[in-house]
């Protein structure tokens, strides 16, 4: 009698109450189709119709040119049906600096595309603050202004200063102290 390795199909038996994260099975035809949330990430698996609880089973990929760059992706798989839940990276705090960078370059797309500076509002901040806050010369729209000033400064090589590449002796619109 042999001993069963891990790689071998006969030592993997299938349960899917062990697959960690909230599933959703439909019959697809003659198969199955499972789909799983594992916290940011979703697994969709085709299963044969004969697959039952218990019974061994056999994982296949596409060989595809793209092989090499979706492994990562086959391994929490494999580690999913084997009942481990995928380590989840920590989310990073959204700094000050990054959703104004953020907001900036939105504006500045709304702006390319032909948006008003009123619309532009209403896609960054929402209907609602711009009903309450949008005046001829109030702060919503000389923040909307002042988001453009400083997507602009980045398109003109701010962006090369912020990456270290370029030393501009004038400090960037936006980059001053918080008080």
């Amino acid at each position: 009698m042999r001993a069963a390795h891990a790689n071998d199909a006969a030592a993997r038996r299938f349960d899917l109450w062990r697959i960690p994260g909230r599933k959703r099975l439909a019959l697809g035809g003659p198969d199955l189709s499972l789909t799983v949330d594992l916290s940011a990430q979703r697994m969709r698996l085709s299963l044969s119709g004969v697959l039952a609880d218990g019974t061994a089973y056999a994982s296949a990929v596409p060989l595809t040119p793209q092989l090499r760059g979706q492994l990562d992706t086959f391994n929490v798989q494999a580690l999913a049906l084997e009942g481990h839940a995928p380590q989840v990276d920590p989310a990073r705090t959204v700094t000050r600096a990054a959703l104004l960078h953020l907001r900036a370059l939105q504006a500045l797309d709304a702006a390319q595309a032909g948006a008003s500076h009123r619309d532009t509002a209403q896609a960054l901040f929402g209907l609602e603050a711009v009903v309450l806050r949008w005046h001829e010369d109030g702060e919503l729209r000389a923040q909307i202004r002042h988001l453009l000033r400083r997507a602009e400064a980045l398109m003109n090589g701010g962006y090369l200063a912020m990456a270290g590449v370029l030393h501009l002796p004038a400090k960037q619109p936006g980059d001053d102290p918080v008080r």
